[in-house]
């Protein structure tokens, strides 16, 4: 978005956040207050796919009064597979699961914004507030589990939105899923920010019995109103923290995931986080550096800018400085940590902290012999 990108340039030049946000303001691109109340992202550019631009401006009439707040909505999508595949050497799952698009926790951070422009939405406040759900996801996936010479290695699922937003105590989906993956005897690792997981302990409990199942809680920051405003909709860090020791409690593996790190707001939390969470029955734990791909970088400066103006030019030159002097860097093995001085500094940090605590002395490994092939579906066509 150039208007953001102009009062980034004003920020540092004048060294005045209060320009910068009197800029963007002044633009028509920052949405009402009223309007995006419970929201994380304050404005809702057009996709980059799109061939026009949209902007909210007053024609005189008093016209901008009468638009509606952002109300949740949810459409039903009904996709041919369920199981997405990659082959991102940085990463530890080759395949995961996504049971909604779109996430209504409105972390203003997320770096799955931008996919919403696939769908001819905003990866601002059209990602949190118009979401689409699965519900053929399970039918899907027994389906895709029962084909021949299917080869079982640990599905991820909430690598990209959160299976346990919101909308998941109205449609369980998740729930289904995981019913699907504990008869198959198919491994799964699941990373959440919601304490709704904990509703699926005597899945997960059974599952992990048998070395099929462990759970990651991603906490970002234990000051409640720092993670009031990046993750509006998603559980208080108190509640993360009680769904770990209650998923720990049920010999479900669990995991902190110190995500994302941004230099200058949170970073002095990792060691507070670390100790929380190992208080709470965690095993393991891994961090990841902010990211911010295409949109993504527009939405979290003017987040930032109305949330910690006087924090703006110290934050984003941290960022750069872990970035090449960018916003991002998309290089594999570079994009999850950073690099240069600051980001080596943090990743020893989280080294020395997890290695006192006794974190990570053990990686959890799923099994994957258990794993039931195309025995139902060999079974439902003899009734054929």
């Amino acid at each position: 978005m150039e208007q953001i990108v102009r009062a980034d340039i004003a920020a540092f030049g004048s060294g005045r956040s209060e320009m910068a946000n009197a800029m963007i303001e002044d633009s028509g691109v920052r949405v009402d207050g009223d309007r995006r109340r419970g929201r994380g992202a304050g404005v809702n550019p057009s996709g980059r796919f799109e061939p026009v631009s949209r902007h909210v401006f007053d024609d005189g009439w008093e016209s901008l009064e009468e638009l509606p707040p952002f109300k949740t909505e949810v459409q039903v999508e009904k996709p041919r597979t369920i199981i997405t595949r990659n082959t991102s050497p940085d990463i530890s799952f080759d395949r995961s699961i996504n049971p909604y698009r779109g996430c209504e926790h409105g972390c203003v951070y997320c770096f799955a914004r931008p996919t919403h422009s696939f769908m001819g939405l905003s990866p601002g406040l059209d990602f949190e507030s118009k979401l689409f759900a699965k519900p053929d996801a399970a039918r899907l996936l027994d389906k895709e589990l029962s084909k021949e010479g299917y080869q079982p290695r640990t599905i991820a699922i909430g690598t990209n939105t959160d299976p346990y937003q919101p909308i998941e105590k109205k449609y369980r989906i998740m729930r289904e899923v995981l019913e699907v993956l504990e008869a198959r005897g198919h491994p799964v690792g699941i990373v959440t920010k919601s304490a709704l997981v904990t509703r699926d302990i005597d899945i997960l409990s059974r599952m992990a019995e048998r070395g099929l199942a462990k759970v990651a809680l991603s906490v970002t920051s234990l000051d409640r109103m720092l993670a009031r405003t990046m993750e509006p909709r998603a559980s208080t860090p108190t509640k993360r923290l009680e769904a770990m020791r209650m998923l720990s409690d049920a010999g479900i593996p669990a995991s902190v995931m110190v995500a994302p790190i941004v230099p200058g707001l949170n970073d002095h939390e990792i060691e507070r986080i670390l100790d929380s969470a190992a208080n709470a029955g965690a095993r393991e734990a891994g961090y990841v550096i902010l990211r911010l791909p295409l949109e993504v970088s527009p939405i979290f400066k003017d987040w930032l800018l109305r949330h910690y103006p006087d924090r703006y030019r110290h934050v984003m030159s941290l960022i750069r400085s872990m970035r090449d002097g960018k916003d991002y860097d998309s290089e594999w093995g570079k994009r999850m940590k950073g690099s240069g001085p600051y980001a080596w500094q943090i990743g020893r940090r989280f080294e020395i902290a997890a290695k006192k605590l006794g974190l990570n002395q053990e990686r959890t490994r799923l099994r994957t012999d258990l794993f039931k092939g195309n025995e139902g579906r060999t079974e439902q066509l003899m009734l054929l």
